[in-house]
């Protein structure tokens, strides 16, 4: 033996006393559980003939021992258990079931990850996972890990941000800081977010939504870009392992579980800066796909019990445009959804969760839709949950589209994709849309007051992962996804996109003019309407994604964020910073309320047109003005916002003010930096108090003082 398999011995026995034993064990909790003296160890499989646990001592593929459970024993129901003495933690596991009919992937010789898990081993670099041949081929193998959960939060819990006053930054933990520009130590992992924590908090926001941080398997499907070679990785993770155990390679240390500990440091860092952190989830499907795809756990346990299926086929049903669908309101896979949501804010600290196509969530066990569905009122009724924000983006891959009517709505909050559409058409000229738009401003009634809903259950946006940048927005008419190895017809052909006159990166300084303002318009709309406001990370200094709106596959820096673009843009970032300032520092742009209150006898919102009190709401229309009227001493006592989506320059009327008021511009998008946006206290006096000449394209606003 040499000496580093000796070493590697003595590594795996230091874990193992030598007078370890099997009993019957508990069927309760499901998973592994750090017990005195050993480690319980739960499984549901109702239609297992037998079970073994099967014990490696380091991540790899050599098994160390193996124990057949006796069904007469190790068995409760349909759950199998078992507590052995002398195990601990640094163990790493998986279990071994051949089923009572054996449908084809529950065979003996495939070793399955435990479902309930808190941490896997064997992707710990990212592309290059452990690998196992099977039938001639080689597979993604994982193993359950059982690790110490020890962790010092000292005072740390969730933070509990009123919805009203959030403002919500979308990224990927490894895009965020692995390109080279972004000057961490730790680039591409949750260390890396924490070095990036001083930019958030200046920045202004309050909450870090995460894309999928819970293992997957990033060399999954394998494709290759066909322009140069290149391999293309799953890089934004929405094909899950597992529900409970953070991806490793998203830690900088690769062993016993350092990847939990590592993500508990990045919250707690967070909370300690006064920013949440909200994890987006998909239980809509897994990482195993269809009859085509890996097997990792559900499909070797109990496939008909996890993923809907045909009646008569048997073949999976798939309304989530990934291969399969969880079955999620079968009792058991409930439970497991829910159990994996306290997990995260009990032991991890999150503070919400934005869900993965959660229309599918809604659906039932033959992949109906339910009048009334189960799972989503256990989160929302959750105890343990009460405080938690729930972010549903209500649609899913089969047509089904639920925005504004989301069950159980007083608790959850909404993807807003009617936001997004609607604001689209009217910054790039649509006709018809002013009146839209009034109602997008003021929070989305006509989607959630008739349900006792209100302005802040809708998550307004432009942008997010999924499709165009900011930057990309304007400046490509359609998409450009050959890159990602299926000829361009990946990604949504619905974008709402004008390039401003010429397709792609151009030279011509009067199109780069307009397509920053169209920018700083969408911002404008963005954070000066009512709802809680959310973009992704790189859009304030405008990243570009060269045109691909379906970036899932480019690990590369197609989908890194460039940090130079903050030095090279710093007017536009500049201006982000200032909006979100100007909307923390105004409650009337945080209403918890639709019902409009009086001044007076005069409603504190108000609507314009050229005109004031006369809006124009016809189909030829393209501007509106917004009056906010307020109590002094509070603040100013009125806001007046410009909207002019014509191409020429439009000239309003502006309100009347009492004596001794005067208005102040304190942003127009038309002009250039530092003047496009002025600090508190800066605000510039208007020389024409009675009138205002808005330029084609832009959002002029206005404080009364």
């Amino acid at each position: 033996m040499s000496q580093k398999d000796e070493q590697k011995r003595e590594e795996i026995l230091q874990h193992i006393h030598p007078e370890f034993e099997i009993s019957r064990g508990r069927p309760s909790p499901f998973g592994a559980t750090l017990l005195r003296g050993g480690i319980n160890f739960a499984l549901f499989a109702s239609h297992a003939r037998s079970v073994s646990l099967v014990i490696f001592g380091e991540c790899s593929t050599n098994q160390l021992m193996e124990f057949p459970l006796d069904p007469h024993l190790n068995r409760t129901g349909d759950v199998w258990h078992a507590f052995i003495t002398g195990l601990d933690a640094g163990i790493r596991y998986g279990y071994r079931v051949v089923c009572e009919q054996a449908p084809a992937p529950c065979k003996k010789d495939i070793i399955l990850l435990d479902p309930y898990t808190r941490s896997t081993c064997g992707g710990s670099v990212w592309g290059r996972p452990l690998k196992i041949k099977r039938n001639g081929q080689q597979h993604t193998f994982r193993l359950s890990e059982i690790i110490d959960n020890n962790f010092d939060w000292e005072l740390d819990q969730p933070l509990n941000i009123p919805l009203k006053d959030s403002i919500i930054y979308e990224l990927h933990v490894r895009g965020f800081t692995r390109h080279d520009s972004s000057g961490v130590k730790n680039p591409g992992t949750f260390k890396g977010l924490i070095e990036k924590i001083p930019y958030l908090k200046n920045l202004g926001v309050t909450a870090v939504e995460l894309m999928p941080v819970t293992d997957f398997d990033e060399t999954y499907p394998g494709r290759i870009n066909p322009r140069d070679g290149s391999f293309l990785y799953n890089f934004w993770g929405y094909d899950p392992i597992s529900f409970f155990a953070p991806k490793a390679s998203y830690a900088v240390q690769n062993k016993n579980g350092a990847e939990v500990r590592e993500f508990k440091q990045m919250v707690k860092a967070f909370h300690q800066a006064g920013i949440e952190v909200i994890l987006d989830m998909v239980f809509n499907h897994t990482g195993e796909g269809d009859e085509q795809g890996p097997v990792y756990h559900f499909k070797g346990i109990d496939r008909e019990i996890y993923y809907i299926l045909d009646a008569e086929s048997k073949k999976y049903l798939n309304y989530s445009g990934c291969g399969n669908t969880l079955n999620c309101n079968h009792p058991v896979v409930r439970d497991m959804i829910l159990d994996s949501l306290r997990y995260w804010v009990t032991e991890m600290h999150v503070d919400g969760f934005r869900f993965d196509l959660a229309s599918i969530l809604g659906r039932g066990r033959d992949g109906s839709v339910l009048a009334n569905p189960p799972l989503i009122e256990r989160i929302a009724e959750d105890p343990i949950l009460a405080h938690t924000k729930l972010i549903a983006e209500a649609w899913d891959a089969a047509g089904l589209y639920q925005v504004g009517d989301f069950p159980h709505f007083k608790r959850w909050m909404e993807w807003n994709g009617k936001f997004r559409d609607d604001v689209r058409r009217f910054v790039r000229g649509d006709e018809g849309m002013v009146p839209i738009l009034a109602t997008r401003l003021a929070g989305s009634s006509d989607l959630y007051q008739d349900d006792g809903r209100e302005p802040f259950h809708s998550v307004n946006f432009v942008t997010c992962h999924d499709g165009f940048t900011l930057h990309d927005l304007v400046s490509y008419n359609t998409k450009h996804n050959l890159d990602n190895g299926e000829q361009n017809r990946d990604g949504s052909d619905y974008n709402l996109s004008w390039n401003c006159g010429s397709e792609g990166r151009s030279s011509s300084v009067k199109i780069q003019k307009l397509r920053y303002k169209q920018i700083r318009n969408f911002a404008a709309i963005l954070l000066l309407a009512q709802g809680v406001p959310m973009f992704p990370s790189g859009d304030e200094f405008g990243r570009s994604q060269k045109g691909n709106n379906n970036a899932y596959c480019q690990d590369n820096e197609i989908s890194w964020i460039d940090w130079q673009l903050a030095q090279t843009h710093a007017d536009l970032l500049r201006f982000f910073k200032l909006l979100i300032a100007f909307r923390k520092n105004h409650p009337c742009l945080k209403r918890s309320r639709f019902e409009v209150e009086k001044i007076n006898g005069t409603p504190q919102m108000r609507w314009h047109g050229l005109k004031t009190g006369r809006p124009d709401w016809s189909a030829q229309s393209k501007t509106l003005g917004l009056q906010y009227l307020l109590q002094p001493p509070e603040e100013a006592y009125s806001l007046f916002i410009m909207f002019n989506a014509d191409k020429k320059k439009q000239v309003f009327e502006l309100p009347s003010l009492p004596s001794g008021r005067y208005w102040y511009r304190v942003m127009n998008t038309e002009k250039e930096s530092p003047q496009d946006i002025l600090p508190n206290g800066q605000e510039v006096l208007l020389r024409d108090q009675k009138k205002y000449a808005t330029a084609r394209f832009s959002v002029v606003l206005l404080m009364a003082k």
